[in-house]
Parts: structure tokens; C-alpha cells; sequence
């Protein structure tokens, strides 16, 4: 699967809302076979099930008492009691799946289920730092940053021996996250623990989203953990290359997906993640730099096929209260024409509007936007069964149609054609000004010269007929409405 489309789900808020919907409990075994007949209509390849490990009782604790957390669980979930706060998917106590959830047992039950509809499951490896309540914290405390005395943010643990102070796992530029430890990814030992811990959920899964992958990188460990001494030698080499070696050898075809910022997304690629976040194109479409958007994909070049694509995840405002109606539609054309991971979340497709706090055990209820819904409904029926997603997919270079019009900046135009295929090719193009824009992009599709072709626009109502050669030689003209895509179907 070159170019995956992946649908996020928070597990637990996921089966709390089947079990509220459907008006019986509802485990990960049990989800009701529509849910899964949904996704696979919808043209999903890949479910990342986010969340399904447990969060102990002394992480939670810190999700309770909070104080920030529990204005933010006011906004997410108006009437929440502390019987909702459940703690962070990402302060892990465990890789066995959480009981609630239905345990390993029933994660297998599910995976066996959507493979049957050819759907691949992703699961979360949090590579990091690990929950306040994991067992290592307390027998192996030595695979953690920490030292013999106090320092700066530090906790002590009381361990067989003697006291240890551990640091709290963290961003460089935030504060530490208080539920949980960091990790020392400068010691052997502690590298290949983890690549236990991830050879281990490998065998529940068919990939993992790495949670802050960039964090591991050598020289950003070095940088952030400095003022805490190591003892001994320290590791050599980076970690994600022979992890994500040890795994691949085991599970052909596992895959690897970064959250990744910075601009270290295609180092991370070229230590072996098939995909990294596409973070950049997600702050020029949501942040007022339309005009930035085709710079950046052309200066990707090939490698957009290595990064994720998405306009909402678990940690971004919801979509469908940032962005206008004609907005979300373009940019949502743009992301499903894209090489590379197609992304999307839980609830973006039914225009949800409240955050949802990966701390709590449900999310709040919402009415569907039925104009967000006909939107998704529309795309998402245009773009099956075409050459995109499927074939090889390539982003063009637009030019100027005329000396003085620079309308040509603000156009995404993807061609994409199956390998074998020399007499059909589809066409995404994007204009995201807030005007009717023009450009002439010259075409490479195989089979292009020497003929008439019909360039059929599956999204509107336009119809042409192009001479190949001329498509190839001099470009072809667009003049597009604003804020607006097409999906050309082209045929011989």
C-alpha cells in the first residue's frame, strides 16, 4: 500500500460513543459490523487505534488534580465528574491492551475483523517516556534520566536500591508532562528494552504512529538531557534505525509513522519511517498561508510521498471550527490527492466542533453538520476508485498563463496514472485563492502525445477535449473558481 488512507479513532471515546449509539456495552471484539462496513466504504486502508494501553493509578491521579487539565475538561466536556478522567493513552502503565477496552483478546478479535475487509491496524508506540505506574520505574529505574540526588523537575522513587531522583518525560521547550518518566535513550540497555517493548506490540498490529519520534534523535536527546550526567558509556548510532530494522525483519511490510516537527521529518524517513507529519502544510492551510502551500509540496518533491497529510488529529483544534466551509473543502480535496499517507479523525468528517481530551473517558455529544457531512460524502465518493491513492502520484510545477499573473502560486496540480495505464490518468487541481486563479502546468502522463483526450472533471460539471501533444508541449490552461478543486478523470 504506497499511499495508505488512515482514519484516527480514540479508541476509548470511539466505543463509548457505539455503546451510547447502539444501547448495549461495547468492547473492541464486539464493535457492530456497520461501524466496520463504514470505514471500509469510505475507502479505508488503515484504522489507527489511538489509546488502547492502560493508564495506571498514580498517572491518573495527576490527570485528576490538575488544575489546568480540569479547565480544559470544563470546555471539552461540559457535566464531567472525576469518574470520567480516566489519565493519558500516553502515560503507558503497559502494552497489554486496557481491560476496559477488552484486552489483547479482543484487539485480536477486531484486527482479524477489519483484515477481512482489508483494512490494516495501527497502534501507538510511545518511545519516550513511560507512565508514573509502569513496572520498570520501580525494578529497572536505571533505564530512566535520573541520578542518586535531586535535581531540577525531578521525583524521587524509592526503589530495592536505595532512593533514585527520575526526571518527568518532556518536550525540550515545555514542561515536563508530570504523568510520566523519562526514558534515558542515551544507555544501551534502555535502547534495546524499547526495542522489546516495540518488537512486542509489533505482534498486535500491522504498524504504529510514534508519539514525538524526534525526540530520540541523538543529537536532540543529547541537547535536552545534557545537565543530567549519564554513567558508563553512552549509545552510539541513532535508535529508530536498528529498531525499525529488528521490526521489518520480523514483519514485512510493518509500518512506520512519525509524529515529527521541526523540520526533521525527512531524517526520520531516512532512518526507516515510511511516513512523518506533514506539519507544514497543515499551518499553511489552517494559518493563513495559502499562497505557501504549492512552495512547499514542490520543494518535498518526492518525498511527499513520505509524509502524513492531515487537517485534524487528537491534538489539533477541530477542523470545522477553524476553517470556512469552501476551505475545508479544498483543502480536504488537496489532502485526499496527495502522494503519500492520507490522514483523517474521528469526528472531522462529521463536522465536530468541541476538542476532545485524550485524559477522559468519553467525549461530548454533538449534533452532525449536515453540510460538513454532504461535503465528505462527496469527495470521498469522487476520489474512490480513481487512479489516486493507487498509482503513481506526482506534483506538478503550474506556471504563469500570461506575463503579470503570479494567480499560479496558489495552485496544487497532482497528476497521478496506474503504472501499466497509457490511455486514462487523473488530474487533481487546487486553487486556494480567494479569487478565480489561472496557470498552464505541463502534463507527463504516459500515452499523452500524439492524441485527443477528454478531461472529464468528477467534482463539477466541466468537460473538455485536449490534444495531448499540446498538453505535454505548452500546458494546459487552467482558469479555476476560488477557493475550489477538480478531479479530472482524462481519457484517450
Amino acid at each position: 500500500m504506497t499511499h495508505p488512507l488512515l482514519y484516527e479513532v480514540n479508541a476509548r471515546h470511539w466505543l463509548a460513543d457505539l455503546s451510547r449509539n447502539h444501547g448495549t456495552p461495547i468492547d473492541l471484539a464486539s464493535v457492530p459490523e456497520i461501524e466496520l462496513e463504514r470505514l471500509q466504504k469510505r475507502g479505508f486502508t488503515h484504522l489507527w487505534l489511538m489509546g488502547v494501553w492502560p493508564t495506571g493509578a498514580k498517572s491518573r491521579t495527576q490527570a485528576v488534580e490538575h488544575d489546568g487539565l480540569r479547565k480544559c475538561y470544563d470546555e471539552a466536556l461540559p457535566g464531567w465528574t472525576d469518574e470520567d478522567i480516566v489519565g493519558s493513552p500516553y502515560a503507558v502503565e503497559d502494552v497489554q491492551v486496557a481491560a476496559r477496552l477488552g484486552g489483547d483478546a479482543a484487539l485480536a478479535t477486531l484486527r482479524g475483523r477489519l483484515a477481512a475487509r482489508g483494512i490494516r491496524l495501527l497502534l501507538d508506540f510511545v518511545p519516550n517516556h513511560l507512565g508514573l505506574d509502569h513496572q520498570w520505574v520501580q525494578d529497572r529505574p536505571h533505564l530512566f534520566v535520573g541520578q542518586t540526588e535531586s535535581f531540577n523537575d525531578s521525583f524521587a522513587v524509592r526503589t530495592a536500591a536505595g532512593t533514585r531522583f527520575l526526571a518527568h518525560g518532556k518536550d525540550p521547550y515545555f514542561p515536563g508532562w508530570t504523568d510520566t518518566v523519562q526514558l534515558d535513550y542515551r544507555r544501551d540497555e534502555t535502547r534495546k528494552a524499547m526495542t522489546q517493548l516495540l518488537l512486542s506490540i509489533a505482534e498486535k498490529c500491522d504498524g504504529v504512529r510514534c508519539d514525538m519520534a524526534m525526540l530520540l534523535l541523538s543529537d536532540v536527546f543529547r541537547s535536552t538531557w545534557q545537565h543530567v550526567p549519564v554513567d558508563g558509556a553512552q549509545a552510539t548510532g541513532e535508535f529508530w534505525e536498528h529498531a525499525i530494522a529488528e521490526v521489518e525483519a520480523r514483519h514485512p511490510g510493518f509500518i512506520f509513522l512519525a509524529e515529527a516537527y521541526w523540520g526533521l521529518e525527512g531524517r526520520l524517513c531516512d532512518l526507516g519511517f515510511d511516513f512523518a507529519y506533514d506539519k507544514t502544510l497543515y499551518d499553511r492551510l489552517l494559518h493563513h498561508h495559502l499562497d505557501g502551500v504549492q512552495a512547499h509540496l514542490r520543494g518535498l518533491g518526492a518525498h511527499n510521498q513520505r509524509r502524513a497529510h492531515f487537517l485534524e488529529n487528537h491534538d489539533e483544534p477541530r477542523l470545522a471550527g477553524l476553517a470556512p466551509l469552501e476551505l475545508q473543502r479544498a483543502a480536504t480535496a488537496l489532502c485526499l490527492g496527495l502522494p503519500g499517507m492520507r490522514f483523517f479523525h474521528e469526528g472531522q468528517l462529521e463536522g465536530v466542533r468541541r476538542f476532545a481530551r485524550v485524559q477522559l473517558a468519553r467525549r461530548a455529544t454533538e449534533p452532525v453538520d449536515l453540510a460538513v457531512q454532504k461535503l465528505y460524502d462527496e469527495l470521498f465518493t469522487a476520489f474512490a476508485g480513481e487512479a489516486v491513492g493507487s498509482g503513481d502520484g506526482y506534483v506538478l510545477d503550474p506556471a504563469p498563463a500570461w506575463e503579470g499573473n503570479a494567480s499560479e502560486r496558489f495552485f496544487t496540480v497532482v497528476q497521478w496514472q496506474m503504472p501499466d495505464d497509457t490511455t486514462h490518468f487523473n488530474l487533481v487541481v487546487v486553487n486556494l485563492a480567494p479569487h478565480r486563479a489561472q496557470c498552464r502546468v505541463r502534463l507527463t502522463a504516459r500515452g499523452l502525445e500524439g492524441g485527443l483526450w477528454t478531461l472529464e472533471d468528477r467534482l463539477g460539471t466541466e468537460r473538455w477535449e485536449r490534444d495531448g501533444s499540446e498538453m505535454v508541449r505548452d500546458g494546459l490552461f487552467l482558469d479555476v473558481a476560488p477557493m475550489s478543486a477538480q478531479l479530472f478523470w482524462c481519457s484517450r
